[in-house]
């Protein structure tokens, strides 16, 4: 299989999985993931997913291999139909997503990891806008998640060039949540989603759709969404175990619902 899956208390782990070629994405593994992020999404012992890749990079793009294979799909399929699905579901998911950037990440691959919600990286990783390179726009939301993310002119720089980001660099302008050390990633990011996964995750992902609103939304149209879906967060059972334990001082218990 070229999406790995693990399950463990409430965290989904998906890893791609074709490292010979740095987890460069074929058409075989982009469906794979659409699928996997699929039953995510409707899977309710899954709590927090969190996407990686094997080996030492996280993912170098699309394979150009395939891409350039008269027999195989065109630039127009690989962006419609692979890339364009993948990012949509990351963003629509109503649970957390986090990247865990193991190395480098370059085109498609550095777009995904900034299109999930929380993004980790090794301080070894790199970010790579490579495009530009070979006479190709950013794709997989990369023209619309980097400009908001560092602003205009320094998005607009990094895809023009095509220039290397260290993972220490990405953190200072706010591409991503955090670096961490090499030596302590694995274990960070395994504590930092079973932290998640024990949290009213269902509010989580009510947070997730409100911010996603408000990408668009003017100031009164962003209070409105927030009175409907406060009121929404407030009909969980998470909420009324939340209000209950702390009247009770004691632990809640979360379910995700």
């Amino acid at each position: 299989m070229e999406i790995e899956r693990t399950d463990i208390n409430g965290v989904c782990t998906l890893v791609l999985n074709r490292p010979e070629v740095y987890n460069s994405f074929n058409q075989s593994m982009a469906l794979q993931l659409q699928q996997q992020l699929d039953d995510c999404t409707t899977n309710d012992e899954v709590r927090v997913i969190v996407i990686t890749g094997k080996g030492k990079a996280f993912c170098a793009g699309q394979d150009l291999a395939e891409a350039t294979d008269p027999d195989g799909p065109g630039l127009q399929t690989i962006v419609r139909d692979h890339y364009n699905p993948i990012i949509l579901k990351i963003r629509s998911i109503e649970k957390p997503v986090i990247a865990a950037v193991n190395g480098v990440a370059a085109g498609a691959g550095a777009n995904i990891a900034l299109a999930c919600d929380i993004t980790i990286a090794k301080q070894s990783a790199s970010f790579i806008q490579a495009f530009s390179k070979i006479g190709l726009i950013p794709d997989s939301g990369g023209t619309f998640f980097l400009p908001r993310l560092i602003g205009m002119q320094k998005a607009l720089a990094l895809m023009m060039t095509g220039d290397k980001v260290s993972a220490s660099e990405a953190e200072k302008l706010n591409m991503i949540y955090k670096a961490v050390d090499d030596e302590s990633f694995d274990e960070e990011i395994k504590n930092f989603a079973i932290q998640l996964a024990l949290m009213p995750t269902r509010g989580l992902g009510l947070t997730k759709k409100a911010v996603n609103l408000g990408l668009f939304n003017s100031l009164e149209d962003q209070l409105d969404v927030e009175e409907k879906i406060q009121v929404e967060a407030g009909s969980t059972e998470d909420f009324a175990e939340g209000v209950a334990a702390f009247l009770q001082k004691r632990q809640p218990k979360f379910k995700g619902k």
